[in-house]
């Protein structure tokens, strides 16, 4: 069994009692303790976490198509062990998905995930798109112990309107993901474009990313915009 910690906010501490596995950021290991002799090893994970080859093929297909590949390492961890993980100084944050409850997140916010965990990659739009097309990463809990450990350039700020049925508007280049207990509940992409974005006059908000009264979600932004921004795409 795996549980998630972090450590003055930079780094992740996973707690391992007798074995289990952990998928993790490529390179992302900095330390490890355990009893007696190195009780765990590291390998690249070629196609994706799925357990079906033809998923994970299908998985890695999807993930360099639409630009949320990442490389992944699986941890197999044989014993009681502790290991620490970090990347470049990035702010960690811990959510522990409920089954069936959904977290869509840019893939180079992903640090770590445990194998209850499902990952998908899935398209959330068309018309417009981020420097990271028009997918996302997809996280669903299927059972007791899915945890999910996120980067955050800063310290992350939390909205959420499940209690106050409140509009949610951010910049798309600043979420890091949404959570939802019912389902994807994808935001609706809002645009104001006018004559002053062809003369170089716009105010440089014309996209946000919005979810409505009836859309219960909770999203975290980080203080720091993706550099790229979203652009009108093509159909």
């Amino acid at each position: 069994m795996l549980t998630f910690e972090t450590v003055n906010e930079l780094s992740l501490k996973v707690t391992c009692s007798g074995s289990d596995t952990l998928f993790v950021k490529a390179g992302a290991f900095i330390a490890g303790d355990n009893p007696g002799n190195k009780n765990y090893r590291f390998e690249k994970v070629l196609l994706g976490p799925q357990q079906s080859l033809a998923q994970a093929a299908f998985g890695s297909l999807m993930r360099r198509a639409t630009g949320e590949n990442f490389p992944l390492m699986k941890v197999t961890m044989n014993g009681d062990s502790v290991t620490y993980y970090a990347d470049k100084g990035q702010h960690v944050v811990i959510y522990q998905l409920a089954p069936g409850e959904v977290v869509s997140v840019e893939s180079e916010n992903i640090l770590a995930f445990t194998p209850d965990c499902n990952y998908q990659v899935r398209f959330i739009g068309s018309g417009i798109f981020s420097q990271k097309g028009l997918a996302t990463s997809t996280l669903t809990g299927k059972g007791p112990n899915a945890y999910v450990a996120l980067l955050c350039n800063g310290n992350p700020i939390v909205l959420s309107n499940v209690n106050s049925n409140s509009t949610l508007c951010v910049d798309p280049d600043a979420v890091i993901c949404w959570f939802s207990q019912r389902g994807y509940c994808d935001p609706q992409i809002k645009t104001d474009l006018s004559w002053k974005n062809f003369i170089g006059q716009a105010s440089g908000e014309s996209y946000s990313y919005e979810w409505n009264s009836h859309q219960p979600v909770t999203v975290l932004v980080q203080p720091n915009e993706r550099i790229g921004g979203i652009r009108v795409g093509i159909d």
